[in-house]
């Protein structure tokens, strides 16, 4: 019926694995987009969501991990 609009948002800037950082699809899917149907678009969509989640908790655990309140001033002494 309408056809799916990229999803691109010009950041265009890739990791190692050739996913691309501004819209999370990887170089592949990039590089096929306009000859995908709508239906593997919506794929494509999907798989977006999924990246962008697991992006967003993998940064959660980090910040968990480091846990830093750099605004707390820390006596030497009581590092040891």
């Amino acid at each position: 019926m309408f056809n799916i609009a990229n999803s691109c948002i010009s950041v265009c800037t890739s990791n190692k694995k050739g996913y691309c950082f501004g819209c999370f699809r990887s170089r592949r899917e990039r590089q096929l987009w306009l000859s995908m149907s709508n239906e593997q678009r919506r794929d494509v969509l999907r798989l977006i969501v999924g990246r962008k989640q697991r992006i967003e908790q993998m940064r959660q655990h980090k910040g968990e991990q480091l846990g830093f309140d750099f605004e707390e001033v820390v006596e030497v002494g009581e590092l040891f």
